[in-house]
């Protein structure tokens, strides 16, 4: 009879032998998933659970190895644990990078979250680094899982709960923040009263700081599929006309310009996004719109602004940002001095 233990140290020794195998395979599943991600919500559940789960063993590791060893008889070395972990950490961040990479806005500071993603997850492919470098010291890994469990809640959680993304931000900070105290604990003195309020504090400070950043965090639940400003819209085919990247301050103030938005919404989902006008890099203007998930070719929206200042020549750009400041894109235009042509008179 083949002995489990025996069928999981041959697999884990095969994976050693091909230790980006499984990275491929996690990569390959995060490009499925993104693409039939409306369709196959299970894989990303299924993600969720797996690292919720290896959260607990992490934080019960030394409890849960004498429990299997004393009812079933199987001794679990720390090397198969520490794989295990490996293993999840890989999955888990492979099958986020597709969503973030898709989303991630490359000119704004989101692109550091989305490098720092790839980031973790070479690290966790590379043997050398995970082994030596990070695992061996515990407030470091643990706060290297939290982040993983963090990028993970954010696709999770707006797919299967109807979370907004600001919601959905402020549940995976708090959760992995949370989940984080015991390691943080773990190097405090021991027995000291005043370690529980420092530790609340420390809550609260790192949670109200990281919360800061969050414009710098792409939201991987939403997806620009087109941005367009124009002079026209065809309200009923729910169409933009010619786009345009210039304009004379005359035709501006005369004609106003409609910013059109195709944003890819998952289903079930309702958001609330802003289309942010600035002119040489000044708020001037927020509209709120409405978005509704469900759509193939994204939920589309427009605003139509007239009210524009009387000087209203240089830089302008126009931001689609969530309610807590993530930005989805952009469209950028030049609004220059040409005055309009003289107007023939009549002869006499």
């Amino acid at each position: 009879m083949i002995s489990p233990v025996n069928v999981m140290h041959k697999t884990i020794a095969f994976m050693q032998r091909w230790p980006g195998l499984m990275a491929v395979l996690a990569f390959a599943g995060g490009i499925a998933s993104y693409i039939l991600v409306e369709r196959k919500q299970s894989l990303a559940q299924l993600i969720a659970v797996l690292l919720l789960l290896s959260w607990l063993w992490l934080l019960l590791d030394n409890w849960l190895r004498e429990r299997i060893e004393q009812r079933f008889g199987i001794a679990l070395s720390p090397v198969l644990v520490r794989f295990a972990l490996q293993t999840v950490h890989q999955e888990s961040l492979f099958f986020a990078l597709p969503f973030f990479l898709a989303v991630t806005s490359w000119h704004h500071g989101q692109a550091a979250f989305t490098i720092l993603i790839i980031f973790c997850a070479l690290v966790s492919v590379v043997d050398p680094l995970y082994y030596k470098k990070l695992a061996p010291h515990r407030t470091v890994f643990v706060v290297f899982h939290a982040f993983a469990l963090f990028v993970v809640l954010l696709i999770v959680l707006p797919v299967l709960m109807q979370l907004t993304t600001s919601q959905s931000m402020a549940a995976a900070l708090g959760i992995a923040v949370l989940l984080s105290l015991p390691s943080l604990g773990a190097i405090m003195p021991a027995g000291r009263w005043w370690r529980v309020p420092f530790l609340l504090c420390l809550l609260t400070i790192l949670s109200a700081g990281l919360w800061q950043l969050r414009s710098l965090v792409p939201p991987a639940a939403l997806r620009l599929n087109a941005i367009t400003l124009s002079h026209d819209m065809d309200y009923e085919q729910r169409k933009p006309g010619d786009s345009i990247s210039q304009i004379s301050n005359h035709d501006l103030q005369q004609q106003g310009l409609y910013s059109f938005t195709a944003v890819t919404v998952p289903r079930g989902l309702n958001e609330q996004i802003f289309h942010v006008w600035l002119h040489n890099g000044k708020e001037v203007d927020r509209i709120k719109l409405n978005i509704t998930g469900g759509s193939t070719s994204g939920y589309r929206a427009w605003s139509h602004k007239l009210n524009f200042p009387a000087n209203a020549e240089g830089k302008w750009r126009v931001e689609v940002v969530t309610e807590s400041e993530q930005l989805i894109g952009l469209a950028r235009f030049t609004v220059t001095a040409a005055a309009p042509a003289p107007q023939p008179q009549a002869g006499f």
